[in-house]
């Protein structure tokens, strides 16, 4: 087997140095080093360990290798004779050529082997201060004397688990942002179908408010047109009367004057008949303008927008508290007109944003209540379990729930069709003499009284009382609908009264 001239040279060169052996010694571990180097390398340290394998020499002296020692000796010679022959031009290009060919494999070698690109020796230790793999002359240099270092084999796996626990997180990490992206994208499309949903409801609405107004404005256009025909019928007939009369008095008035420029006999001759004629026109009352023969605009206009208004009270309705969709858990359906909810089944199109409940079947009001006193009523009859009252506005949303006060959740629960409870820690039992078919809620914030009473008869149910720091919304939860229905029953929040307060 062959061997190049670099090749060779390699081998023969203390880890140490790098140069060729001088005076080399042998230890245990079969590693080779020049007397000198390794005098130095164990100066001021008892254990004498092995510069490459770190293992320690028990002995005092180790002994001289004496076959590397030749080896060493008969390669300077031989590179010496070889030295001869660069006078010659063919000897000196041969050289280069070798030399550079070396060159070239000494850099593929230590590449492929990991060598140290300054001493060519191989990277056997690592560097923890500078964290880089060095050879044993770079352990000697300045640069690292006196640096923490540890065998690459060592360090290498240690800093493969650090990377394989730093990967291992990235790939978690990567899954939870795959995972966002998703659901991201899932709340995108569901968007746009929220908002062509939405789109149409305002629309349907609107049209029914259009439809009451036309409606309304037809019949007030109808109103005005009957006065201006009748009005106008009576002015006519007024009018007519009056012409005939004048016609009448015109002639009168022209025979008289006719008569008057008569002789005297003739004139005294028609004097009864005129006399007659005279009295019978001017008989009777003198005509006068009618009263109320114009348009009453005041009863058309008066108020108009403000009465229209106070008609159209009568077919809308209006709820003291509506629920919020983007917090129903996506098992529940949420009336068009955010008034009532009930249980569906799992619906997957449904996006899990942060507001919203993710496991325990529950939905809030969307509106925040604050200081003052807030009264709504909730339909409940034929459900056989559900949770109604308020929460904090700050509280968790997400996972099982456990509903008391200390994690901000004041409510009043009902299960099996029968229990009542108040969902203090533990739950308390209630005994109600009647089971209500609606329940009035009445939160006093500042006061810190959240009261729950049977809307039939107003019988008290429960009052939570505590202090309050921030605001709450209105809590409802309808139950799971049970295995074999097919629809479920909903909860429904009950409108109020509108009434209009006129100030004088």
């Amino acid at each position: 087997m062959a061997f190049s001239p670099s090749s060779l040279e390699d081998d023969l060169q203390c880890p140490v140095c790098c140069d060729l052996f001088a005076d080399p010694v042998v230890l245990h571990c079969s590693h080779s080093f020049c007397r000198l180097c390794l005098d130095a390398y164990w100066k001021d340290q008892p254990s004498k360990p092995c510069p490459v394998c770190r293992r320690p020499f028990p002995g005092r002296t180790p002994p001289v290798n004496l076959a590397l020692k030749n080896i060493v000796e008969v390669y300077k010679r031989e590179q010496e004779e070889g030295a001869d022959h660069k006078h010659t031009p063919g000897g000196r290009a041969g050289v280069r050529g070798q030399r550079e060919r070396g060159e070239e494999e000494r850099g593929e070698e230590e590449e492929e082997e990991g060598r140290c690109s300054q001493h060519g020796e191989r990277l056997l230790l690592y560097c923890e201060v500078d964290q880089e793999p060095i050879c044993m002359v770079c352990h000697l240099s300045k640069r690292h004397r006196g640096h923490r270092t540890s065998p690459v084999e060592e360090a290498a796996e240690e800093l493969r688990e650090e990377v394989r626990a730093s990967l291992s997180k990235l790939q978690a990490r990567f899954k939870t942002f795959n995972k966002v992206k998703q659901e991201c994208a899932r709340t995108a499309q569901y968007l746009e179908t929220q908002a062509s949903k939405t789109r149409a409801q305002i629309a349907e609405a609107f049209e029914e408010l259009h439809h009451f107004l036309r409606l309304e404005e037809n019949a007030r256009m109808g109103q005005l047109e009957e006065e201006v025909e009748l009005k106008t019928m009576i002015m006519k007939e007024k009018v007519e009367n009056l012409i005939r009369k004048t016609e009448a008095m015109n002639n009168t008035i022209s025979q008289v004057e006719r008569e008057l420029e008569a002789r005297d006999s003739i004139f005294l001759q028609a004097y009864s008949k005129h006399q007659e004629s005279l009295r019978e026109k001017l008989a009777g009352p003198d005509p006068t303008l009618v009263t109320g023969a114009l348009i009453n605009v005041a009863s058309h206009l008066g108020n108009l927008k403000f009465k229209v208004w106070e008609k159209m009270k009568e077919n809308v309705e209006f709820c003291p508290v509506i629920f919020d969709p983007n917090t129903a858990t996506p098992c529940l359906s949420v009336s068009d007109g955010l008034t009532s909810v009930h249980d569906v089944g799992h619906q997957p199109s449904v996006p899990l944003n942060p507001e919203r409940f993710d496991r325990c079947v529950c939905v809030l009001g969307v509106e925040p209540l604050g200081p003052g006193t807030h009264i709504w009523e909730v339909e409940v009859g034929g459900r056989e379990k559900w949770n109604l009252g308020v929460v904090a506005e700050s509280s968790s949303r997400k996972g099982e729930l456990q509903v008391h006060p200390a994690n901000g959740y004041w409510a009043l629960a009902l299960r099996d069709g029968g229990r009542y409870s108040a969902s203090t820690l533990p739950p308390r039992e209630l005994s109600l003499k009647a089971r209500p078919s609606a329940v009035r809620i009445i939160l006093d914030h500042q006061q810190g009284e959240l009261s729950f009473y049977n809307a039939t008869d107003m019988a008290l149910i429960y009052t939570f009382r505590d202090s309050f720091t921030e605001r709450l919304l209105p809590f409802f939860s309808p139950g799971v609908m049970k295995k074999g229905t097919s629809v479920s029953k909903a909860i429904k929040v009950c409108k109020a009264d509108i009434r209009v307060t006129l100030d004088p």
